[in-house]
């Protein structure tokens, strides 16, 4: 009988539903709930079709049920493919499949499908957490297909499990070799859609106030590092990513000089080493410490020093790059650059543009009016918190003369409007501050929670010298971290450090998604490249022929294996040995045993053709029925044993 034709036992089928409503579920986080929700409807109706005996509805309302799904996602997306609207339209045609899924072929196609809905939670999460339910999902489906396969009634879950995991066990050595070894192809995996990944928070191409102080409030990881020698100290690590030069009033744009810029001042210092493996955030830009030397090979820097790629940072991304841990950056300054890092808006602001010009006249020394802006936020009753008063038309007016209170990007962007003041050209950076040392291993932690804003003054003789006057008004911020900074009912849960079980399992639990993530997620071609030259595999071709000799020398392993399992294995029994070169003698003058011969029914049938032969293997027929299968002797004596091979070896077979 055919597959399509093959009814399918009831248990089966009741099992690939529970598969399906188990890979299904965790889409109750990544779709719109009504997809998930219609779905489980489907199966359950369709588990109540298998109890009660329903009927499954007829072909014109399936028709009707397919154009409304499909319109529902369409309403609800305003497409039918991408990440979102193409995980949505899968849950529902696959639920629709179960009204009319009858023969076995019709539940190895719902099975299949399993398999793709089990596939798309990557595309959502590729977490350690996240392997372990695909993991368990592919158990569960292989087994649900085995169980299919089975042509009478449900097979024992324990039996379908055994060979699902035997079958899993046995892909394990070409996963891993095709992991390693399949070349790898520069961008975003299976080239996603433009909006797959989650959306991810992280620092903006703009600042305004309150931009940098929302995004504390996040304790996600931006990045970690690891470094090849020690790390320099907290107060040095400044993680660059935006420098904005055009200010309206209120919020920073970037707009600097543009191009790409590759002659990176050379400081007497030595560089620093290190290893980034980014968190997608769906930007173009990398991170580095300043003064950014070099980067990976797809790196671009612009003339501001920093580093960007061309396309999106869509999934987890390994990289190198090296620095001079430096503040000063030593390059001269051209007067278009100057130009616009003097630059203020003709309105508003007033009073510190005022306060700016009177330093101008007071001091000679720009570095003496640096030092008097500082001197202001560390005298004056300037608080440092999350939760600032708004501010109205004129935000730096009011920060530096009402309020006093804010976040770093309050204090950059007050300081650099004042610098402009006062003629010294400045600008604003945003990045990242500090980090976070795992205990547990030998890497450092940058969270969303440490981004930060800080500003870049232009001193001659000096070039370009970051200040941060966050730091004179909260010296905390950049020697001890955020959290020793604010106060107690300040600090964001996620925040506060716990010396206690928690956070050693929290630093261990990291460790390991850090090796996860370091190692299979962040793969890519130039850490495929890296590895494989160690063993002189430099190029596609010996790439690809390693690969080919790999998996055949797997496959044929795994099939001598399989070959080896099904061969009869082969009897160690001695009592049953004597019997078996009895009966090869006896075939030697035609009395071949059949097979579903018993000893005396053979021994029967030799006497009736040689019945002098018979008279004496009738005894040897018995003895060894009772040494063989007798309820006392299941463990025969050794002399027992020998006697029987004697007698074997003694009996005469004559024909005549």
């Amino acid at each position: 009988m055919k597959s399509s034709e093959r009814s399918v036992p009831p248990t089966t089928a009741l099992r690939a539903l529970a598969c399906l409503a188990l890979v299904a579920a965790p889409h109750l986080l990544n779709v719109k709930i009504w997809a998930v929700a219609l779905l489980g409807c489907l199966i359950a109706y369709r588990a109540l079709c298998l109890l009660r005996g329903w009927q499954l509805p007829p072909q014109w309302l399936r028709i009707v049920l397919v154009v409304v799904a499909f319109g529902a996602v369409m309403m609800t997306y305003g497409r039918i493919n991408g990440q979102n609207a193409g995980v949505a339209l899968l849950l529902v045609m696959t639920g629709l499949k179960l009204t009319e899924s009858r023969s076995q072929r019709d539940w190895e196609v719902v099975l299949n499908l399993s398999y793709f809905l089990l596939i798309t939670h990557f595309l959502f999460s590729q977490s350690l957490f996240m392997l372990l339910f695909m993991l368990a999902g592919v158990l569960l489906i292989t087994a649900s297909l085995a169980d299919l396969s089975h042509r009478q009634a449900a097979m024992p879950l324990r039996d379908t499990l055994r060979v699902s995991g035997r079958l899993v066990l046995h892909a394990l050595p070409v996963m891993a070799i095709l992991f390693v070894l399949f070349p790898r192809i520069p961008g975003p995996l299976w080239g996603l859609p433009s909006d797959a990944g989650a959306a991810r928070s992280g620092l903006s191409d703009v600042m305004s106030p309150g931009s940098i102080g929302n995004l504390i409030q996040n304790d996600a990881v931006a990045f970690r590092v690891r470094f090849d020698r020690q790390p320099p100290d907290n107060n040095m690590l400044y993680w660059r990513a935006h420098v904005f030069y055009n200010f309206d009033g209120r919020t920073w744009h970037e707009g600097g000089p543009n191009g790409v810029h590759r002659n990176v001042p050379s400081p007497n210092l030595p560089l620093t080493h290190y290893e980034i493996t980014l968190e997608p955030h769906r930007q173009p830009w990398l991170f580095g410490l300043d003064l950014i030397a070099s980067g990976p090979d797809d790196a671009v820097f612009s003339p501001n020093h920093q580093m960007w790629v061309k396309e999106p940072v869509k999934e987890r991304r390994l990289y190198r790059a090296s620095s001079y841990i430096t503040d000063t950056i030593n390059e001269p300054l051209d007067w278009i650059t100057q130009r616009r890092s003097l630059h203020l808006p003709s309105g508003g602001n007033r009073r510190a543009r005022e306060l700016g010009e009177v330093w101008q006249q007071q001091f000679s020394n720009p570095a003496d009016i640096v030092n008097a802006a500082l001197q202001r936020f560390r005298n004056e009753p300037f608080h440092y918190t999350l939760q600032p008063p708004e501010l109205g038309a004129s935000p730096v007016d009011q920060f530096l003369f009402e309020t006093r209170a804010g976040f770093c990007e309050h204090y950059a962007s007050a300081f650099v409007v004042l610098m402009r003041a006062a003629g010294i050209p400045a600008r604003v950076v945003t990045g990242y501050q500090g980090g976070e040392l795992n205990d547990m291993a030998d890497y450092m932690i940058v969270r969303q929670s440490d981004a930060h804003a800080w500003a870049e003054v232009w001193l001659e003789g000096r070039g370009w010298v970051r200040i941060d006057p966050t730091a004179a008004v909260a010296p905390e911020r950049v020697e001890l971290g955020l959290a020793a900074a604010l106060s107690a009912s300040e600090v964001p849960l996620g925040l506060m450090r716990r010396n206690n079980v928690r956070y050693f399992l929290e630093m261990n639990w990291d460790m390991i998604n850090a090796s996860w993530n370091r190692w299979v997620l962040a793969y890519g071609p130039e850490l495929q490249q890296s590895f494989l030259a160690r063993f002189g595999l430099i190029d596609w071709y010996r790439m690809t022929l390693a690969l080919t000799a790999l998996i055949m020398v797997v496959l044929g392993l795994l099939g001598l294996a399989i070959i080896r399992q099904a061969r009869p294995a082969q009897n160690t029994d001695p009592v049953q040995q004597s019997w078996l070169k009895l009966c090869q003698r006896l075939e030697k003058i035609g009395m071949q045993r059949r097979p579903q011969e018993g000893p005396r029914d053979f021994a029967r049938r030799v006497a009736r053709r040689y019945p002098a032969l018979g008279a004496e293997l009738r005894p040897l027929a018995e003895q060894y029925i009772r040494l063989r299968y007798g309820r006392d002797s299941s463990a025969p004596a050794g002399s027992e044993i020998q006697a029987l091979r004697r007698a074997v070896s003694a009996l005469r077979i004559e024909t005549g």
